[in-house]
């Protein structure tokens, strides 16, 4: 479990646009290697990254990963394709479902859909939205089949467990929002 920083379950090999880290850009993709992230209420998730000259390179925003050196500039991939909600607290854990690893998703990005593959998820903890049952989030990390990065909460997300689901699912229209919290004593 982390307060405002931590490290992500497993290091990834990404790009990241010159434009994000550099006074002079030049519009290349400098490779770099993410291993870290930071939660602060009201911004979005920021990613830490090691740098091919060895500096480290904190804060940038998930738009600003790259899977590919041969990403699509167009069309651009803007904050809120890559993330739906701001955090709100400090506190987050990590961790990649075993049951979930590899498997290809489908999420509701803006008004669009895209599909990737799940990669971890984030799950604040101790704040008052995650303490209400029908605020609570899980935000899962995605790899788009484009090679960008996004950040949904489970709610704007299927999974395609191909021996379970269907290949094609459906958005589900009869499922609530949980708003109890379940005690037995």
């Amino acid at each position: 479990m982390f307060h405002h920083i931590g490290e992500i379950p497993k290091h990834q090999y990404v790009w990241i646009p010159d434009s994000f880290i550099c006074k002079d850009p030049t519009g290349a993709l400098i490779p770099a290697v993410w291993f870290g992230l930071s939660s602060t209420p009201g911004r979005t998730w920021g990613c830490t990254v090691l740098l091919e000259c060895g500096a480290i390179y904190r804060g940038l925003p998930p738009n600003a990963i790259g899977f590919s050196k041969d990403l699509e500039p167009n069309p651009p991939w803007f904050i809120d394709h890559a993330q739906r909600w701001d955090c709100y607290g400090w506190r987050f854990s990590t961790i990649e479902y075993t049951y979930l690893r590899g498997m290809d998703v489908i999420a509701r990005n803006c008004d669009d859909e895209v599909s990737g593959q799940y990669l971890f998820t984030a799950a604040p903890f101790d704040d008052g939205f995650s303490d209400y049952p029908s605020q609570a989030k899980e935000f899962t990390f995605i790899r788009t089949h484009c090679n960008h990065l996004t950040i949904q909460p489970t709610d704007k997300l299927l999974v395609i467990d191909k021996s379970f689901t269907p290949a094609v699912p459906a958005w589900p229209d009869n499922l609530k929002r949980c708003e109890t919290i379940y005690s037995c004593e």
